[in-house]
């Protein structure tokens, strides 16, 4: 199924698993600017944009796990998914050396617009998928580059990221990508809790398991990489989960 805000991948299928993926798509609605944000095209094809990778990884893993997905239909210049509606940072004028000219003067009634017609649909939609299985797991896929500017390289392959508030699978999940040989982060690159967040948001608050995982976006920026990964990480969701006996 797909809406204006977001899509769905095998949306009745009957796994514990839900994969989620916040920051599918750089697409900017025509409504907004005349579809473009003011920046290059060659900023859009970056990281700022959107989750270079992601969306392939995110509904290769759901097919492995036969699991539901659910994928953002906006940019996350637009505004972030992964942010709640009072995260200063859910609509950003300056993103990693770029500014955003469209969001420069956006107000209040643009950003309620963008609230109404996009953030809050897929949420609305994220919950009732999330809400379909009475022992919902929740798994995060997002990817990271590998260099912000003006920063040290990040040698991580994998980041799995999960909050204080829960750290049932995050930890076992670690562990078990470092016995695959993969160079693993853990809340890395960036740290795992965030109030308001997705994950905040459909999982903390409602007791689900779950997991974010970051991919090194080098790694799945092709479809046959984006195989591979869904491939290698799998098994190892199947296997936390069964060991950990959630």
């Amino acid at each position: 199924m797909t809406q204006q805000a977001f899509r769905t991948h095998g949306e009745n299928r009957q796994s514990r698993w839900l994969v989620t993926c916040d920051h599918a798509s750089n697409h900017v609605p025509d409504w907004i600017n005349g579809g473009d944000l003011g920046i290059a095209a060659e900023d859009m094809a970056r990281h700022i944009a959107f989750d270079v990778g992601a969306a392939g990884l995110a509904e290769q893993l759901a097919d492995r796990l036969d699991a539901p997905a659910i994928l953002s239909q906006f940019s996350r210049l637009v505004i972030d998914p992964n942010r709640g509606e009072d995260d200063p940072t859910l609509l950003m004028r300056l993103y990693d050396g770029t500014v955003i000219p469209a969001n420069k003067h956006a107000g209040i009634a643009e950003r309620e617009e963008r609230l109404q017609r996009l953030h809050r649909p897929y949420h609305n939609a994220l919950e009732q998928l999330a809400g379909r299985h009475p022992a919902r797991c929740i798994c995060a896929v997002h990817s990271f580059t590998p260099q912000l500017r003006g920063r040290p390289p990040r040698p991580w392959q994998v980041g799995i990221l999960y909050s204080h508030r829960d750290a049932r699978l995050g930890p076992v999940l670690v562990q078990a990508c470092r016995d695959q040989g993969w160079v693993t982060g853990e809340n890395q690159p960036y740290n795992g809790h965030l109030d308001g967040d997705s994950i905040d948001r459909h999982a903390l608050r409602q007791g689900r398991p779950n997991v974010l995982i970051e991919v090194r976006n080098d790694l799945i920026a092709t479809s046959e990489g984006q195989a591979d990964w869904a491939a290698r990480l799998a098994p190892v969701l199947t296997q936390v989960l069964a060991t950990t006996n959630l």
